[in-house]
């Protein structure tokens, strides 16, 4: 079965790689950005490495107002991926920093969500995934808000599966670990020219000290995030909903 695809936040990272996979797989992807210049080059990059795939950008910044009109009328999976995120220690962490988080990581999935969910439901398919985060339960110091921000989407994600009942629709919560996106790389390589030392060691000493609960001891691929929101994204999850699914490399140490 061949869907429709939006994903939020989808011109790096995770995002990004998940759109790939679901366009070599032949679904209609839209991919989303803050500017028409950043999404416009997304589009063209995916274009070129899925040849034959049918791609389009939704240009839309989520720290402002959000105009529906210019997303597609018509969704099956809508993945909410967008985030923003501030290092800061709590007590300088203002109110606006607060605000523009939820803004961004929370209400665009309320809004999306609100806006695509009764037709999910009137055609009896769809599928809507929250991306959280393994901060949901680590909360580091310097990341309260965003942390909390992820732990919101749960309470979201389940919220709106409880409606879904006795339907073909499921929403449920992708719960990533540290990810070697473009972000991350630009981090560890500027820490290790700092340091004076070679990335990967960088990138190890920043999982022991950081994530030190880790099983997987390295950052997780773009691509093995991606793969499993694909599985999510399809008609083949059908039996999993309201569903918190970790894919932080045990991280976090939950049990449930």
């Amino acid at each position: 079965m061949k869907n429709s695809v939006l994903i939020t936040g989808s011109t790096a990272g995770i995002g990004f790689e998940t759109a790939r996979v679901l366009a070599n797989q032949g679904h209609k992807i839209f991919l989303n950005g803050r500017t028409k210049e950043g999404t416009s080059a997304a589009v063209e990059r995916l274009q070129y490495s899925c040849k034959e795939a049918d791609i389009d950008g939704v240009v839309c910044d989520f720290s402002k107002p959000i105009d529906l009109s210019i997303f597609p009328p018509n969704i099956d999976v809508l993945i909410n991926n967008v985030g923003i995120y501030t290092s800061k220690d709590f007590s300088v962490t203002s109110d606006e920093d607060w605000y523009a988080q939820f803004e961004v990581n929370c209400m665009s999935g309320v809004r999306l969500s609100r806006h695509y969910l009764p037709q999910m439901l009137a055609s009896n398919y769809g599928r809507i995934l929250f991306i959280s985060s393994e901060c949901a339960y680590l909360a580091p110091e310097d990341m309260v808000s965003y942390s909390s921000t992820k732990a919101a989407l749960h309470a979201l994600s389940r919220g709106l599966a409880n409606t879904t009942r006795n339907s073909g629709v499921t929403v449920n919560t992708i719960v990533p670990g540290s990810t070697y996106t473009e972000g991350a790389e630009r981090f560890i390589q500027e820490k290790a020219a700092q340091q004076n030392q070679n990335p990967n060691q960088v990138a190890q000493a920043f999982i022991k000290s950081e994530r030190p609960q880790s099983l997987i001891e390295r950052f997780a691929r773009t691509e093995e995030v991606a793969a499993l929101i694909a599985f999510y994204a399809s008609g083949q999850s059908s039996a999993v909903n309201g569903s918190v699914i970790f894919c932080e490399g045990g991280s976090t140490s939950a049990t449930f």
